[in-house]
């Protein structure tokens, strides 16, 4: 008798734990199935997760603080102020909803209020197929792609400025070992209050579209496999104007980098902006590869501007004539205590090394770069070189401390707003960039290069940043 008793209350306490488990509610009244997580630190990441249910939730957070100092510059053309700031505070929340459904919210919180990086929606449910729907990086340069944590070098080249990055869109990408393809259809970018506010004053006032690009990708990769690794790849971009594009305008584009730092925040190389742009083509080159603990890198890219000639003609009274904006970069990085590089085979970039000490690792970079924005007479927007010298500690997989210097070669043309031709008296240039032929600095290219002396600003660069991530 006692055991029959005892098993109707086990039967009991089933029943109530089973009709308690599917009566279960959320806070809109709907009926949801409950499983039970578990919380584990994955390398330093908070991870809840369930196996059995393909589910995964974690937090991803990045913080980069940087210093820099810059010398050996003329002061009488420029002067560049030594600082130090917070490069990135990122904060995401990642989850795999089950086997076929993945979700990303990534913000930026350094300006103080939040910008959106990515936010995604991502289908994974094929085999080596992924369709993402939200706002991300588009399918372009190898450098561009390649998270900010995992950078050789503090900064990206100059050229990468003309490599898409996060638009608004939806892309297919199809993944195998040795092929690897991405096409993607993409509209304005979608990051911060400026970029909002443009696109949707564009749409009320103008009734103008979001300005659709067509970006597509194929890389083949030879070899890949876990020591070594070779990359060739090629995308190129069909891009309509963007109503995101704020204080420049609308239709219109502009090109302009910084290169060397967040802390210097001056853009020699800015061809201001271009009006009555019609579309711009976009294309790359890109080769890389790893062996063990090298990896090298190395890619040219361009852009080019198309206008509506008749409109810019009835503006000027001439064809602008218009070249493409481009660039190149090689660059090399080798650890030096047994540690190994690692290539991320599904996104086709170059991800965390594997550290080969318990105390960590050093890495030796060492790049050199091409950026020219001198596109038109109505757009010397300057050119330049650099040459950069990079050391990684690698102290652990979420702890990094870097070491840059890098010298900058500029041309005249370099002066911050892309005068016509150098000769028009009226441009805003606002840095002057040599002498003219009675000994003043000038802001007028024409004037230093005819008769005067000076060859732009030149400058080197002490840099350091610490990055955590977590």
């Amino acid at each position: 008798m006692k055991k029959v008793i005892i098993s109707l209350f086990a039967l009991m306490a089933a029943m109530t734990a089973f009709a308690q488990e599917n009566a279960e509610t959320n806070q809109y009244g709907q009926k949801v199935k409950s499983v039970p997580v578990t919380a584990v630190a994955q390398d330093g990441i908070l991870v809840f997760q369930n196996k059995e249910a393909n589910y995964k939730f974690w937090f991803d957070i990045r913080v980069q603080g940087d210093a820099a100092v810059f010398f050996g510059y003329d002061k009488n053309l420029t002067q560049i102020g030594n600082g130090m700031l917070m490069r990135r505070t990122r904060f995401a929340v990642k989850a795999q909803l089950d086997k076929n459904w993945y979700g990303e919210l990534d913000t930026d919180w350094t300006s103080g209020t939040p910008e959106i990086k990515d936010a995604y929606l991502g289908f994974t449910g094929v085999e080596n197929l992924e369709i993402k729907v939200g706002n991300f990086k588009e399918n372009f340069s190898i450098q561009r792609n390649t998270t900010s944590r995992y950078l050789q070098f503090m900064e990206r080249p100059m050229v990468t400025y003309l490599a898409p990055s996060r638009h608004m869109g939806i892309n297919v990408k199809y993944s195998l070992p040795h092929i690897w393809a991405s096409a993607g259809v993409f509209g304005p970018a979608l990051e911060d209050a400026e970029t909002m506010t443009a696109f949707q004053d564009g749409n009320k006032d103008y009734g103008l579209n979001c300005g659709l690009s067509y970006t597509g990708k194929v890389v083949y990769r030879p070899i890949n496999n876990k020591t070594t690794s070779l990359h060739i790849g090629a995308a190129a971009s069909y891009r309509n104007p963007k109503t995101s594009g704020g204080a420049d305008g609308y239709n219109a584009i502009r090109y302009s980098t910084r290169n060397t730092t967040g802390v210097n925040r001056k853009k020699y190389m800015d061809t201001d902006a271009i009006s009555y742009l019609d579309h711009e083509f976009a294309y790359t080159f890109e080769l890389a590869g790893h062996h063990k603990g090298l990896r090298w890198e190395g890619a040219y890219i361009a852009r080019k501007p198309f206008v509506d000639e008749t409109k810019w003609e009835a503006k000027v009274g001439e064809n602008p004539n218009f070249q493409q904006a481009w660039g190149w970069y090689v660059q090399a990085g080798y650890l030096l205590f047994g540690g190994s590089q690692n290539y991320d085979a599904g996104g086709a970039k170059y991800t965390r090394t594997t550290n080969g000490r318990n105390w960590g690792d050093i890495e030796l970079c060492a790049r050199v770069e091409y950026c020219d924005f001198n596109i038109s007479k109505y757009a010397m927007g300057g050119s330049a070189y650099a040459y950069s010298l990079g050391i990684n500690y690698h102290v652990t997989k979420n702890v990094k401390f870097v070491i840059n210097y890098q010298y900058n070669d500029q041309d005249v043309f370099a002066n911050g707003k892309g005068a016509q031709d150098g000769t028009d008296k009226t441009a805003k240039n606002p840095y002057c960039t040599g002498y003219d032929a009675s000994g003043n600095v000038s802001k007028y290219p024409g004037d230093i290069l005819n008769g005067g002396s000076g060859k732009g600003i030149d400058y080197h660069m002490l840099a350091c940043r610490f990055q955590v991530a977590f």
